[in-house]
């Protein structure tokens, strides 16, 4: 990424922890002058992530609490990519991957885009980063396309997943705790992955650190479902040996 990518992931990281913030602030905290953070915020309020107000800027709030895509893309980008790096290195080739769907499910793509795999997206997104690829089969579920998210929903969907079996499940999330497991924000998404779960024979859990302690609307499964957990190594303090105790194995992605 360019610096000014990395400023505005900083930026918006920032607004996620604290909710709202003055320029001064942001410019104390990214450490740059206060001419530069109001450009970063003028760019990201045109992209529809923030909200500007008179001295200072906020996240654009969704009804749906549903962060959308392109902020997703831009939050802990770094982490997803470790996390997607580590997670893949666990496919064997040969195998038939169901892969989900969302701004890590992308990260996952890149990396699986060269292997000699079969893949079933769960997201229009993710299918299309693989246009490329010459390695890679392709097996595309039926469904509804989710609008804005692009991700695959409805019964004909699970009818599908149900009528096969894989020998992976790479799942994503919009938040895990050691008490309700991982967690979705949209109902349909969450009865999909628990599909996927059911028809793979092993399953890999790739989400950052940035997603620990953070509990989404639809219960996909417990912390201890997925045989593997991939995470960064960036978890808050004491996080690591409670995963390591709830789950059957966590593996830390740097």
């Amino acid at each position: 990424m360019s610096a000014k990518d990395d400023r505005h992931q900083a930026l918006l990281a920032a607004l996620q922890r604290q909710q709202t913030m003055g320029v001064a602030e942001l410019a104390r905290v990214l450490d740059v002058t206060e001419m530069t953070v109001r450009r970063d915020l003028e760019v990201l309020e045109q992209d529809g992530l923030i909200e500007r107000f008179h001295g200072g800027a906020r996240l654009t709030p969704r009804a749906s609490f549903e962060p959308p895509f392109v902020l997703r893309e831009r939050m802990n980008a770094s982490q997803k990519r470790a996390v997607a790096a580590a997670a893949a290195g666990l496919v064997r080739d040969g195998e038939t991957v169901v892969l989900d769907g969302g701004s890590t499910g992308l990260a996952l793509a890149a990396e699986l885009s060269t292997r000699r795999v079969t893949i079933c997206p769960l997201s229009l997104r993710v299918a299309w980063a693989f246009e490329r690829s010459t390695s890679v089969t392709l097996l595309l579920p039926p469904g509804v396309a989710r609008p804005g998210e692009l991700s695959l929903t409805g019964s004909e969907t699970i009818d599908y997943l149900g009528r096969h079996h894989f020998d992976r499940y790479l799942l994503t999330a919009s938040g895990f705790t050691i008490a309700e497991g991982f967690t979705e924000w949209n109902a349909e998404d969450a009865a999909v992955k628990r599909a996927a779960l059911a028809s793979a024979a092993t399953c890999v859990a790739a989400v950052d650190a940035g997603k620990f302690g953070r509990l989404a609307f639809a219960d996909v499964c417990a912390i201890d479902k997925p045989d593997c957990v991939v995470t960064s190594d960036d978890l808050p303090g004491g996080a690591l040996s409670a995963l390591q105790q709830a789950t059957q194995s966590v593996h830390l992605a740097s």
